[in-house]
C-alpha cells in the first residue's frame, strides 16, 4: 500500500500593496506574475491578456511604455493589478470596467491621458492614489474631474526637436501675451520719455525711406533688365 505523500508548498509573492507568504499543497488557487522592480523596458506584451487565470499582476517599477493592451479585459480572475512608476501612454482601456473580481488597481506615476474608466463596478471602489501621478489624465476621482479642456489640448500636443513635449495652444496664448506686454511697454515709455519718442519715429522715418528707395530700385532695374 502507497502511502499518500503531501508536501506543502511555500511561496512569496507581492500582492494587493503587501508583500505575503503562501502556504499550501495546492497553489492553484492563488496564481500570479510579479516582475516589479526588474528594469523592463519596451510595451506591455498583449499576449498577457491570454493568461486568464491569474489573479495578481505585478509589473510595477520598471521602465515598459506603449499603451495598456486593451487584451487586460480578458483577465476575468485577477483581485489585483499593479502597473504604476512605469512610462505608459495613452488611454487606459474603457472595457476594463468589466473587470468584477479586480480589488486593487493602480496606474500612478506614469503618462496616461485621457478621461479615468467609468465609476462602475470595481472601479467605483479606486481612490484618487490609483491614478496620481500622470498629469494628463482627468475624471474622477482624480481633483482634475473635468476633462474639457484636457480633450481640446491633447490633439495639440507635439514633441519639439530636443525630445520635450509642447503644448501649441499653451506656445500661441504665452507668444501673444509677450506681443500684447511688450507693445504697452513700448506705448508707456514712449509717452512718458519724449526723447525715445522722437527716436523711434524717426527710426521708422529711417526704415520707411530705405525700404521705398530699395524697392524703386530694384523696380527700375527689373523694367530696364527686361527691355
Amino acid at each position: 500500500m502507497v502511502e499518500d505523500v503531501t508536501v506543502e508548498v511555500e511561496v512569496e509573492f507581492t500582492t494587493k500593496f503587501r508583500y505575503e507568504t503562501y502556504k499550501g499543497v495546492d497553489l492553484e488557487l492563488m496564481s500570479g506574475i510579479d516582475l516589479s522592480c526588474n528594469k523592463l523596458v519596451g510595451n506591455i506584451p498583449p499576449e498577457i491578456g491570454d493568461l486568464s487565470d491569474i489573479r495578481a499582476l505585478n509589473l510595477s517599477h520598471n521602465y515598459l511604455n506603449g499603451q495598456i493592451p486593451p487584451s487586460f479585459s480578458n483577465l476575468r480572475k485577477i483581485e489585483s493589478l499593479d502597473l504604476s512608476y512605469n512610462n505608459l501612454t495613452g488611454m487606459i482601456p474603457p472595457q476594463m470596467i468589466e473587470l468584477s473580481s479586480l480589488s486593487n488597481f493602480n496606474v500612478a506615476h506614469n503618462n496616461l491621458s485621457g478621461r479615468t474608466p467609468e465609476r462602475k463596478g470595481e472601479f467605483a471602489t479606486f481612490e484618487e492614489s490609483s491614478y496620481e501621478g500622470n498629469p494628463l489624465l482627468c475624471g474622477e476621482p482624480l481633483k482634475k474631474n473635468n476633462c474639457t479642456n484636457s480633450s481640446k489640448a491633447s490633439p495639440t500636443m507635439q514633441t519639439s526637436p530636443d525630445g520635450m513635449d509642447m503644448d501649441m495652444d499653451t506656445f500661441v496664448v504665452s507668444f501673444i501675451a509677450s506681443y500684447i506686454t511688450v507693445l504697452l511697454g513700448l506705448v508707456v515709455v514712449f509717452y512718458i520719455n519724449p526723447y525715445w519718442r522722437r527716436v523711434w519715429f524717426y527710426l521708422i522715418d529711417v526704415c520707411i525711406t530705405s525700404t521705398y528707395s530699395f524697392v524703386t530700385d530694384n523696380i527700375h532695374k527689373m523694367l530696364s533688365f527686361s527691355y
